[in-house]
């Protein structure tokens, strides 16, 4: 049974990430996942400082709130500042963790955070974590709930929202022409990422939650050229590698997480030798 939930929870964060990781790759902006993940950490310490404890509400919202902070300083050196998207993204990153290991070395004797576990969660203790209701019956774990929740939320918003993320993903200058507000698209997609990466890499880890938005996605972007597709191909990949990389980690008593991060790459390996279009393969062949 434990199997049923590590694989189902890999496959949950690897659906929302993938699909908001499609939107991400089409904007040029695949790694701004990596940037959230480790800007969050001076929000996380924050959060402890002001609320005294480790509760995760107060942590999730300190650390949500500096992913979005993250995602509007990235925006402004890309507009404003001109920066490239990858400097944006490395600058904004770099800075804000920085400020989060100073405000640890800071206040050392305070604040109680074990960083592999804040930045590097396991995806193997989320079978421990169970909710139990106060009659005493077991729902399973809690992660599952909370990205189960978090998908459904997504998936609303991809559907009612999938023609704005569209034409301000593919013809931003024509959108605005149109009247439609490319800035309010943008960063709707810029929260969603950012809540979508801060629930989910403290269950799974930030090497696994980039792994899940970026390959993929990309993955997908070599097979086809429809968006639909692509988001459908994305999905299929990611339940893919979640339950791969699991029997993997098995066979080779590994990790869970590196193996599914290895059975995406594996999948991506393939895609690029194989692909009908673009594939290497493809290309021998026309020669």
């Amino acid at each position: 049974m434990n199997a049923f939930w590590i694989i189902l929870t890999g496959t949950l964060v690897a659906t929302s990430s993938g699909l908001l990781g499609a939107f991400l790759l089409l904007r040029k902006m695949s790694m701004l996942g990596d940037a959230i993940s480790h800007a969050v950490l001076p929000g996380i310490v924050i959060a402890y400082l002001v609320a005294g404890s480790r509760e995760p509400l107060p942590m999730l919202l300190g650390a949500a709130g500096f992913g979005v902070l993250a995602t509007v300083l990235i925006e402004m050196l890309y507009r404003k500042a001109r920066l490239q998207s990858d400097a944006a993204i490395g600058v904004t990153f770099t800075g804000l963790f920085a400020l989060g290991i100073i405000l640890i070395s800071a206040f050392a004797g305070q604040v109680d955070l074990d960083l592999d576990c804040v930045l590097f969660g396991e995806i193997a203790y989320v079978p421990i974590d169970v909710w139990i209701t106060p009659s005493g019956l077991n729902l399973g774990p809690r992660a599952v709930w909370i990205l189960g929740g978090l998908l459904v939320l997504l998936l609303l918003l991809l559907g009612l929202g999938y023609k704005g993320l569209v034409i301000t993903t593919f013809q931003a200058e024509y959108a605005a022409a149109l009247g439609v507000s490319v800035s309010f698209w943008h960063y709707l997609l810029m929260s969603a990422v950012s809540v979508t990466t801060v629930v989910s890499f403290e269950v799974v880890g930030a090497m696994l939650v980039v792994a899940f938005m970026v390959v993929p996605p990309a993955t997908a972007f070599l097979l086809t050229n429809k968006l639909q597709h692509m988001l459908a191909l994305t999905v299929l990949l990611g339940l893919g590698t979640a339950l791969g990389g699991y029997c993997l980690a098995a066979w080779l008593d590994a990790s869970i997480a590196g193996a599914m991060s290895v059975v995406a790459g594996a999948f991506f390996l393939l895609a690029l030798l194989l692909a009908p279009r673009t594939g290497y393969r493809h290309q021998l062949w026309q020669r």
